[in-house]
């Protein structure tokens, strides 16, 4: 790239909101997408994910094969949501409107925007207590977040400035950065992962026994849900500027090995850290325990580490959260859309960290109770796109009675009747548990196999897309075959 077409891409912020972009204006090619999802899976909290499946009563060689199988089979998910975001030149969600009609599509959209502001939520607390750690080890300053409230205030400050520059930047600036990011913050990654691994009992982690094939199947679905299940509705977010000529299989592929790569890395390393002894995967708070765990001249990479890939991961995010916000009906400029979810997030954390006295616990469980019901548009989003080949660029906007996309009072009830169904269904076999004392509900179905081998997320996936297939697939044909002959007569 040019020094000048460089200089234009840093300094230009994206005025496009959640319009498809013209077939004329789409020069992405999919090396960008590998970038893109290379750096939002570096971080080094990816360890702690491999000491949950090691729990499970894994070896480490297990867990390492589940870690490949969860994260690039469900980044291949995102991979296959981008292919309607190359056909259609518009964010997932508000494609979806094609598939839910414009107001079925509400409550799908409202369920993706909950997730994201959750997780955003989520990186901001950790990667302000990454600053304050490195406070802590360069100023000897105190470790609590209610020791200095204003130290706290201002590192959270920091990590959602840092993400409001990218995020209301836009889309050509995202992929600068992320490409940077993965070769300045992968490598450094890379070192503290070497290092660690170091100072593993190979003794120990070598003796360990084989697991069962229940568990290893629970890691497979735990490593999926926490990776690409809640990534998959912003695959066409990062993809509606691909070139139309992009094959299909390249946007799976980037996907999947831009995320599964890294994640496998550092999962990787958390499982052998677990198995060999290492009580540092397994710690309440891996930023903090690396304070007197780690020598400063590895904890200070580490927790910069840290810091850095939960930034690459909070732009994405937001950026998505903020085309996920007009698309719900608020009509304000993406800008504004991206500066109204920080705000949330910055008032979230703040709360967390200084008002509550406990967060991480109850918090991820909600927010990882919303695998089901995303699993279950993803099911009803992917059948669709089996038959839908384009997109009616006019009706996606078009929110009134005469838009191509308004079906029954707004509600394609095909779609919604599938997406409901398959998430209730999926509901009867969860157990929202927040610790081995507190279980917020537990369904019916929550002590069958499927139930307790953690694959509630599945049933709505395949449940939804099969009732789709049955009931809104002929619907789709006709659709397909009218856009044409409208096209055709425009011609």
């Amino acid at each position: 790239m040019s020094a000048s077409k460089q200089g234009r891409i840093l300094s230009r912020v994206e005025q496009r909101g959640i319009e498809p972009v013209p077939e004329n204006q789409r020069n992405g090619a999919p090396g960008e997408l590998f970038w893109v999802w290379f750096a939002a899976n570096i971080s080094i909290l990816g360890i702690p994910l491999g000491a949950t499946i090691i729990a499970l009563g894994l070896n480490v060689w297990q867990a390492v094969l589940a870690t490949i199988i969860g994260s690039f089979g469900s980044f291949a998910l995102v991979g296959l949501v981008s292919i309607a975001g190359r056909r259609g030149g518009a964010p997932s969600l508000t494609l979806s409107r094609a598939i839910f009609g414009v107001r079925g599509n509400i409550g799908p959209t409202l369920v993706a925007l909950i997730s994201r502001l959750g997780w955003e939520t989520v990186n901001t607390i950790t990667g302000a207590s990454a600053l304050l750690s490195l406070c802590v080890i360069m100023f000897h300053t105190p470790a609590g977040y209610k020791d200095i409230p204003l130290l706290t205030f201002a590192c959270v400050v920091i990590f959602v400035a840092l993400t409001a520059v990218i995020s209301v930047a836009g889309h050509a600036f995202i992929l600068e950065v992320q490409k940077w990011a993965t070769w300045i913050f992968g490598a450094l990654t890379l070192f503290v992962a070497i290092y660690l691994v170091s100072t593993v009992n190979w003794g120990t982690l070598l003796s360990s026994k084989t697991g069962s094939t229940s568990a290893f199947i629970v890691a497979i679905g735990t490593i999926a849900s926490g990776s690409g299940i809640g990534w998959v509705n912003s695959g066409a977010d990062m993809a509606r500027y691909q070139k139309t000529s992009v094959k299909s299989g390249s946007l799976v592929l980037t996907a999947a090995a831009g995320a599964g790569i890294p994640l496998t890395i550092v999962i990787g390393v958390g499982s052998i850290l677990t198995a060999g002894g290492s009580g540092l995967a397994s710690a309440s708070d891996p930023v903090a325990a690396v304070r007197g765990a780690l020598p400063v001249w590895v904890s200070v990479p580490y927790l910069i580490a840290a810091f850095a890939g939960l930034l690459m991961s909070n732009n994405l995010s937001v950026y998505s959260a903020g085309l996920t916000t007009i698309t719900l009906g608020i009509r304000i400029p993406r800008v504004y859309a991206v500066s109204l979810d920080i705000v949330v997030t910055t008032v979230g954390a703040m709360y967390f960290m200084l008002g509550s006295g406990g967060f991480y616990g109850p918090f991820v469980t909600f927010i990882s109770l919303l695998a089901v019901p995303l699993t279950a548009w993803v099911g009803v989003f992917l059948v669709d796109l089996i038959e839908r080949k384009s997109y009616d660029s006019a009706a996606l906007l078009d929110l009134g009675k005469g838009s191509r996309y308004w079906y029954w009072h707004g509600i394609n009830i095909a779609a919604m009747v599938s997406w409901l169904v398959g998430l209730m269904v999926g509901f009867l076999f969860v157990t929202a548990r927040v610790s081995d004392k507190v279980v917020w509900f537990s369904g019916p179905l929550a002590n069958t196999a499927i139930g307790k081998n953690g694959l509630a997320w599945l049933v709505s996936l395949l449940l939804a897309g099969v009732l789709y297939a049955i009931f809104g697939l002929p619907q789709v044909k006709k659709q397909e075959t009218q856009l044409e002959r409208d096209e055709a007569n425009r011609a």
